[in-house]
């Protein structure tokens, strides 16, 4: 048990495995905290300025430095969780250094303020953190058993990611479309969910295409499944068509990971002379480098055969244009699972009116509405899920 607060500086000094949080800014100016408590003698003024440094940047956080610093803990990606994340054995040796940094940590989590305050001996005002009483050893051994569903790293902060200058990146404000917001298509959202429980359980999943009018809700339904099962250890990867190339390398990395992924392309076509296409045919035929059961290829498409053929393509100089032209149009039957979103009718496109109307709380009479609706769809771009929606949004604007 340590017994002064100077004496933490040292102890953080001695981190193996939780080594990467004394990156963190707040981490680094408590260290500076502690330095600066440790120096003799104690410079008074540089005391103060480290320790409403480090309020500054915790408060900007979290009030509670346990709570913050547990957390920090928690989704720290390092060598033990890593192993652990991949059922390696994990030497004795290595469980006690874990046993203690926890302990350590925990007891640096718990200091009291005020003991810093008397410390710097000043007579002036300084704010206060929280503090609470984890168990941080148990909270660790509770995340291990919990790691196929919360994941390790950025993958238990965020929930979904972009491909940005070759990194995985999260996307810190993902679109939040929820399935109740969707209304039709039951069948076809249907399709996509038991695929992707059957993803999350370890069963068999399908590289799925999605493909059908535009406005008809394909991305949407994806984007809404990855945002019901996330808590269930979904996560969802936005690539474009020019990062197609980078899969095998991203497959790679994910294959050991205890998360599900979904590798999510949107609107995808490919002219005829696009050579980009290769990479999504290697994939979906299941090449050695792209073998992995922990991911799925979910694609959006306008276009059934998701490559643009004109008349010239169908002439061309090829001497094996018939094979050179089947090659491009069977691409898409290499998805396992294929899912057509047509454009509604009006029946179709009034019960998606009332539906939405229902979810959003809407006060207007289902007769107006409909007539309302018919008339905005009109100078619109006709019946689709995507004007339905727009449609009532221009109503709650209106109501609001």
């Amino acid at each position: 048990m340590l017994s002064k607060t100077k004496d933490y500086h040292q102890a953080l000094c001695s981190l193996v495995i939780f080594r990467n949080i004394r990156k963190n800014p707040v981490i680094q100016h408590l260290e500076a905290l502690f330095a600066t408590l440790a120096a003799v003698p104690m410079n008074q003024t540089a005391a103060i300025d480290a320790y409403t440094a480090f309020a500054y940047n915790l408060f900007s956080q979290n009030e509670d430095f346990s709570a913050w610093l547990l957390n920090l803990i928690l989704e720290d990606e390092n060598f033990y969780m890593l192993a652990k994340a991949q059922n390696q054995s994990v030497s004795p040796m290595l469980e006690e250094t874990l046993r203690q940094e926890l302990s350590l940590l925990q007891e640096i989590s718990s200091i009291d303020p005020m003991d810093i305050q008397t410390s710097i001996q000043y007579n002036g005002y300084l704010p206060c953190w929280k503090t609470s009483d984890y168990d941080f050893n148990t909270a660790y051994a509770y995340r291990m058993q919990q790691i196929h569903i919360n994941g390790y790293g950025i993958f238990a902060k965020y929930h979904a990611f972009m491909i940005k200058d070759g990194l995985l990146t999260p996307i810190k404000h993902p679109d939040s479309v929820c399935l109740a917001e969707l209304s039709g298509y039951e069948r076809e959202r249907k399709l996509v969910m038991d695929n992707t429980i059957a993803l999350l359980e370890g069963k068999p999943a399908a590289n799925t295409l999605l493909y059908g009018d535009a406005g008809t809700g394909k991305s949407s339904t994806i984007k809404a499944v990855a945002n019901a099962l996330y808590e269930r250890g979904l996560r969802l990867i936005e690539l474009t068509k020019e990062q197609l190339h980078e899969i095998p390398a991203l497959l790679d990395s994910l294959s050991k990971n205890p998360l599900k992924f979904i590798l999510f392309i949107d609107d995808l076509s490919f002219s005829s002379d696009d050579n980009d296409f290769a990479a999504l045919k290697a994939i979906l035929e299941g090449s050695i480098s792209a073998k992995t059961s922990n991911l799925a290829i979910y694609v959006t498409s306008n276009r059934r055969h998701l490559v643009k053929e004109s008349f010239i393509d169908r002439q061309g100089d090829d001497i094996h244009a018939s094979d050179t032209r089947e090659e491009l149009l069977s691409l898409s039957d290499r998805f396992g699972l294929t899912i057509t979103f047509s454009k509604p009718d009006k029946k179709h496109f009034d019960e998606i009116v009332l539906n939405l109307a229902k979810y959003y709380d809407i006060s207007i009479s289902s007769q107006e509405l409909l007539i309302k609706a018919g008339a905005f769809a009109m100078r619109k771009s006709g019946y689709s899920p995507r004007t339905a929606k727009q449609f009532i949004e221009s109503i709650r604007s209106r109501e609001a």
